[in-house]
């Protein structure tokens, strides 16, 4: 990480184009998770398929990790990889897309800009540091240098088409132990490289904000304790350069965990984002799937009696069969053609709400991706379509639905246009 401070003065000067988000406040923010961790063989990191597949020297039917096909048909050429042994129904040779490359993330800050849609959390795994040596030396060094990479690609992106972005660590898989020491001195190390200072680094009452996913109880992924839970919240309170607004990422319903000892820390956070994904209830008439938001008013009531800024998730729909080995189908939360993504904008609307996390940018992983994704997905595995939408159907209701809430559309209970023709393509930004 020593790395960032050669950066540090070419991106502290960046430039700006197109219509800025303002930095300075999460409230209002319309921010996507952003992933970042796909790999392909013959990409700038050396790593193979990573998180396409379940081995990184070859990619098989059997070993597939994600559930959709992304539409890669804008992306740039050159930074695509074709995936032997998968062809689209016409015959034609399927492609993936790596994240280790400063053309695709910019292509994905342009899509942003282009839709409205305000930043990004960059995703950053504590179990993939060198200093928590939990996972194989070679691949948390090359993971990390490669991370290094897409950071500094996020910054310039950012700056380049005025979004905005932050930290989001996730402590998933990373022993109890391991977390804090790890976790906090990789901050200082961001810190110190100068990057929260830049511009279009998110800010909040004056201070930068870092999000922290895991605050689970009891979730044998996520090994949070409230011991651990109040050292991190001391750390970022602590006046100093390291000083930050912790955004705590947890459970939905965390106002129903009966321990007093994490009651408390919850009432110490600043702002908690829910983790809304995979929480849905069923329509007897039709037997579709909804968004569960029956418990969004009272949660975010009890949330500001403890002085904190209340964030919800909204997500377009679920699927991780070939993440978990499940039968095709078993557990898809259909899309519905984007009505069940709309349905939480609506709700949100109703709840005069404005600041939202939506997962993900690019989770192809567990089908909640809205960067476009494919209808003619390849013919040699089980994937799920697109439902025959506009590839860019969940990126346009991302940015129509911040529109609705913060007013400047009129508030409607449908889609407010036609699901099945793109949006057409607005100004570009320049390349720089």
């Amino acid at each position: 990480m020593r790395n960032l401070l050669i950066f540090c003065a070419i991106f502290c000067c960046a430039a700006t184009f197109g219509a800025e988000v303002d930095s300075s406040t999460l409230r209002g923010r319309v921010m996507c998770g952003y992933q970042a961790w796909f790999r392909c063989p013959g990409d700038a990191s050396d790593i193979g398929w990573y998180h396409w597949n379940r081995t990184r020297k070859e990619i098989k039917p059997e070993l597939l990790t994600f559930e959709l096909w992304p539409d890669v048909t804008k992306y740039p050429k050159s930074e695509l990889f074709a995936a032997p042994g998968f062809t689209h129904p016409d015959g034609s040779q399927a492609f993936l897309y790596t994240s280790d490359s400063e053309a695709v993330v910019r292509h994905h800050f342009d899509l942003m800009h282009d839709y409205g849609i305000d930043g990004v959390w960059l995703q950053r795994f504590v179990v993939g540091l060198s200093s928590v040596d939990v996972l194989p030396k070679e691949l948390t060094l090359k993971y990390e240098s490669s991370h290094l990479r897409i950071t500094n690609h996020v910054r310039k992106a950012a700056a380049t088409t005025g979004r905005v972005w932050a930290v989001s660590y996730d402590i998933a898989g990373t022993p109890t132990e391991k977390i804090f020491e790890a976790l906090t001195e990789n901050w200082k190390q961001t810190v110190d490289a100068c990057v929260v200072a830049e511009e279009k680094y998110l800010k909040h009452d004056g201070k930068p904000v870092v999000q922290i996913w895991g605050f689970y109880g009891g979730n044998a992924h996520n090994h949070m304790t409230a011991e651990l839970a109040n050292r991190l919240i001391d750390f970022f309170e602590q006046p100093g350069k390291y000083q930050a607004v912790l955004v705590g990422g947890g459970s939905w319903d965390w106002r129903n965990n009966k321990d007093p000892d994490w009651q408390a820390f919850h009432k110490r956070f600043k702002a908690y984002c829910i983790w809304n994904i995979g929480h849905y209830h069923r329509r007897k008439e039709s037997g579709e799937t909804f968004a569960a938001v029956d418990y969004w008013e009272a949660d975010r009531t009890a949330a500001q009696a403890n002085g904190t800024l209340w964030i919800p998730t909204v997500y377009p729909g679920f699927s991780w069969d070939n993440l978990k080995k499940k039968e095709p189908g078993s557990t898809l939360v259909s899309r519905r053609k984007g009505e069940f993504l709309w349905e939480q904008f609506v709700k949100l609307a109703e709840m005069k709400e404005t600041s939202v996390y939506v997962s993900m940018l690019d989770e192809f992983d567990e089908g909640t991706a809205i960067l476009p994704i494919s209808n003619t997905p390849p013919t040699q595995a089980h994937f799920v379509d697109g439902e025959g939408v506009a590839p860019d159907l969940y990126l346009r209701i991302v940015g129509e639905g911040a529109k609705m809430l913060r007013g400047e559309i009129p508030f409607s209970k449908t889609i407010p246009f036609d699901v099945n023709v793109p949006k057409k393509s607005g100004p570009q930004v320049p390349a720089r």
